[in-house]
């Protein structure tokens, strides 16, 4: 089982950066394939970005692919998205996600998620 606890989020200007980590418990993480998805009040979780357990595969949605970078220290335990040239619809709650092995476009296919932090962009 992993505990995920998100941090890093916050206020920025359009066209500003924002870099988001993902803390994992737990003596396993390197076996789990890692994910970014946002969420707005009343809709779906909307994939942002995920990355294999080994790190050697990512995946990104289309509407971040450029400007958003999915990275992993296993050694750390840690998952970071970094995110550039911000604009105001990335404006969501986001969450890391930890599913077994493979990376994954799908938020049913994760188990374990954290608690959520607050990315706002102003314009």
């Amino acid at each position: 089982q992993v505990q995920l606890v998100e941090s890093g989020g916050g206020l920025v200007q359009a066209g500003g950066s924002l870099r988001l980590s993902c803390a994992a418990s737990g003596p396993t993480f390197s076996r789990y394939a890692m994910g970014w998805f946002r969420q707005a009040p009343g809709k779906e979780h909307e994939f942002v970005a995920a990355i294999s357990w080994t790190g050697d595969r990512t995946l990104y949605a289309d509407s971040v692919t450029g400007r958003f970078t999915i990275s992993r220290v296993n050694g750390k335990n840690t998952v970071y998205l970094q995110m550039n040239s911000l604009k105001p619809e990335d404006t969501r709650v986001y969450y890391c996600a930890a599913r077994i092995w493979s990376a994954s476009r799908s938020s049913d296919e994760y188990g374990y998620w954290g608690q959520g932090t607050q990315v706002t962009v102003s314009s």
